[in-house]
């Protein structure tokens, strides 16, 4: 099966920065059929941006390719289900069955938790990274408080989840709270829900 890149340099720049990250670990190790299990997870993150741009909002920035931020925001039930449908069928294909089966059990189980905690008109911080040798240097702020920008002025709530505890630092400045932990038991790892309020003036 061929698969067409358009955004291949943001797809290495993300998983590089979220090679460590106990959720793509565990997607990575569950690729079959097989195929390069990086390679398969530069497909994953390109989906994810391509996805984004159909169904949520896609952050690049113009001026380098380090990094990419991307977001789910709320559907109707005929969007959610084709999304649901189109994301399935990428997996099947292109990662094998075990990664879809992964993938659900492991979002079945984060959708669980967070949906007493969160609204239905919240927008989601999926994915957020920049290349290793490019961070601390602002550049991740930025891929951030350009949507944060358009929650404000819409006066929604946004949230995300996070395995990695020394990010949390970087989302509190953003305005990101801690409200609850979890353990994943695919994962076998702990990660948290955070919640950022609308602001009424922006970033």
């Amino acid at each position: 099966m061929s698969f067409i890149f358009r955004y291949r340099n943001y797809a290495k720049a993300i998983y590089q920065s979220l090679i460590n990250d106990a959720f793509y670990m565990a997607m990575e190790n569950s690729v079959g059929n097989g195929q390069s299990s990086q390679e398969a997870m530069l497909r994953y993150m390109e989906y994810s941006m391509t996805e984004a741009e159909k169904y949520g909002e896609l952050y690049l920035p113009g001026e380098h390719e380090y990094g990419v931020s991307i977001w789910s925001k709320p559907l109707n039930k005929n969007q959610e289900a084709l999304k649901s449908k189109e994301k399935k069928t990428f997996l099947l294909n292109y990662m094998g069955e075990l990664s879809l089966k992964r993938y659900n059990a492991i979002v079945d189980f984060m959708a669980t938790q967070s949906s007493p905690l969160i609204g239905n008109e919240f927008w989601y911080l999926s994915i957020v990274g920049i290349l290793p040798e490019f961070q601390n240097q602002g550049l991740g702020r930025d891929l951030v408080t350009k949507i944060l920008k358009k929650t404000d002025l819409k006066n929604v709530s946004t949230y995300l989840e996070t395995f990695v505890p020394r990010n949390m630092s970087f989302y509190n400045r953003l305005g990101f709270k801690a409200v609850e932990s979890f353990h994943e038991p695919i994962t076998d790892a702990d990660y948290w829900l955070m919640i950022r309020e609308p602001y009424s003036e922006q970033v």
